[in-house]
């Protein structure tokens, strides 16, 4: 392609430097078209782009170049490192979520730079064609993804309290102030818990469990005294404030991860003691779902974890 060969410079240095910077440009455009044009956090943004990054930038050099094999993973490691930089510096997204998505994205990349100089290897000419037909699946991709419906998961923790279920009921549908919290998950910026209130009494009364980014406001549809309080969630607060140098506002903040409801089942035990299970049903838009509910019932059973011990606290005093 004469149009992509007069792009390059002369220099092999330079047209280093310009593969790198043409790729980081092409890859932050798709993810801004995916994220704020399409809406999708999935395969196409966290699998085919690092896929890209990783390839982009070995295809473009290698067209006037010899480059190994090591090179060129270390050409797509470079290139992943910058576009990681300009999605920080430009706040598209925090410390937090990009290392979350880290294993993805050094694996992909790394799979990219191979895929790539096996193409230059060959000396395939069709390699920019290939290209660019890759550029196109991207949104291609992301478009068919906005399509697919989320399923509900539900995540269930449990504890043992040395206490009556009557005692229990009473610090499950409200809790005072909770301590400050010493896992270190809860100090990079992921949302917990600090009380809960309860206004009313019954079906239909309204749970408020506050978070450090806000509440959730979570009226009861079960209340069946005391073994099962179940509530619905009718409103919920962002998920985590991102790590940043800006007051990032990303889009998966809002509506990608959802809970929809909840409940506290107590079950009598021998001498007293109280079975209690906390249960959370939610879905997030956020793909390979495989993936990302590692991370996001991980995080669940932590806050349950975080709930469920204060309320032993409370009820063994």
């Amino acid at each position: 392609m004469k149009i992509l060969d007069q792009l390059l410079p002369a220099s092999p240095i330079k047209q280093k430097w310009a593969a790198i910077a043409y790729t980081v440009i092409i890859a932050a455009i798709l993810t801004l078209v995916g994220i704020y044009g399409i809406g999708v956090y999935g395969i196409a943004l966290f699998i085919f782009t690092p896929v890209f990054i990783g390839g982009g930038a070995t295809l473009l050099y290698g067209r006037k170049n010899e480059i190994s094999q090591k090179q060129a993973v270390k050409l797509g490691f470079t290139t992943l490192a910058i576009f990681t930089a300009v999605l920080l510096v430009f706040a598209i997204e925090g410390i937090i979520c990009i290392f979350m998505a880290a294993p993805f994205a050094l694996l992909l990349t790394w799979l990219g730079s191979k895929l790539a100089h096996s193409m230059v290897e060959k000396k395939a000419g069709n390699a920019p064609t290939v290209m660019a037909l890759y550029i196109l699946m991207i949104p291609a991709t992301a478009f068919i993804e906005k399509r697919n419906a989320p399923e509900l998961t539900a995540v269930v923790t449990t504890i043992e309290i040395n206490s009556s279920p009557e005692k229990v009921w009473e610090n499950v549908i409200a809790f005072p102030q909770l301590k400050a919290p010493k896992e270190f998950l809860f100090k990079t910026g992921i949302a917990y818990p600090i009380n809960a209130r309860i206004d009313g009494a019954g079906v239909g009364a309204v749970r408020h469990c506050n978070f450090t980014t806000g509440s959730f406001v979570e009226p009861v549809t079960v209340w069946d005294k005391p073994k099962l309080l179940k509530f619905d969630v009718l409103e919920q607060p962002a998920p985590m404030k991102e790590i940043s140098f800006w007051d990032i506002d990303a889009p998966h903040l809002h509506d990608y991860f959802v809970s929809k409801c909840g409940q506290f089942k107590l079950t009598a035990l021998p001498n007293g003691r109280t079975l209690l299970a906390g249960t959370t049903w939610y879905y997030h838009n956020i793909k390979p779902v495989f993936y990302w509910q590692l991370w996001s019932n991980y995080i669940i059973h932590k806050i349950h974890t975080r709930v469920l011990m204060h309320i032993k606290e409370n009820s063994e005093k």
